[in-house]
């Protein structure tokens, strides 16, 4: 078994705010040219940690890729309380989200920050590698699950970039 923790930015770090906004297309056709290359190296799950953006869009894919590749799809919440207070449209996207092979949570309820870290540090440690959308001159709060992805020096980590995102849109 081979796992692939999935994140990145949330939809409205990147200026994102409507499911046809053209950036979407863009994203997705990249997400498909990566995970296609994860599945041909062997990647038969791909974790996700239920956030809108990045993260759902590459649900979308893997669920698309599911017709042709033997994938197994999991969801590790951070809280049970996760997307509770979310829109009607977005709540869609949460039982998208919880409509997988697995799902979990980590801790019943939000009490305190050091539940990310405790939460980032069980992803890092039983998952094989990352696909991160993420870039540290565009700071968000994923700065912090991204240091320590850094600081785990046999974790193998693979970033989407604003570069690649332009690769794509030139093809």
């Amino acid at each position: 078994m081979t796992s692939l923790l999935i994140t990145g930015y949330k939809s409205f770090e990147l200026g994102v705010f409507k499911d046809k906004d053209p950036k979407v297309n863009i994203i997705k056709k990249a997400i498909k040219r990566d995970l296609k290359r994860f599945l041909d190296e062997g990647v038969d799950w791909m974790i996700f940690t239920g956030n809108l953006g990045f993260e759902f869009w590459a649900l979308e894919v893997a669920k698309e890729l599911q017709k042709d590749y033997p994938l197994r799809l999991a969801t590790l919440f951070p809280f049970e309380t996760h997307g509770q207070n979310w829109s009607e449209a977005n709540q869609e996207k949460l039982a998208a989200f919880k409509q997988v092979d697995f799902v979990k949570y980590s801790f019943p309820a939000y009490q305190s920050p050091a539940q990310f870290k405790q939460f980032n540090q069980f992803l890092i440690d039983n998952t094989d590698q990352a696909y991160l959308f993420y870039e540290p001159e565009n700071e968000t709060n994923l700065k912090y699950f991204y240091n320590m992805i850094i600081a785990a020096s046999d974790y193998p980590l693979f970033r989407l970039t604003f570069d690649d995102l332009n690769e794509v849109m030139s093809e």
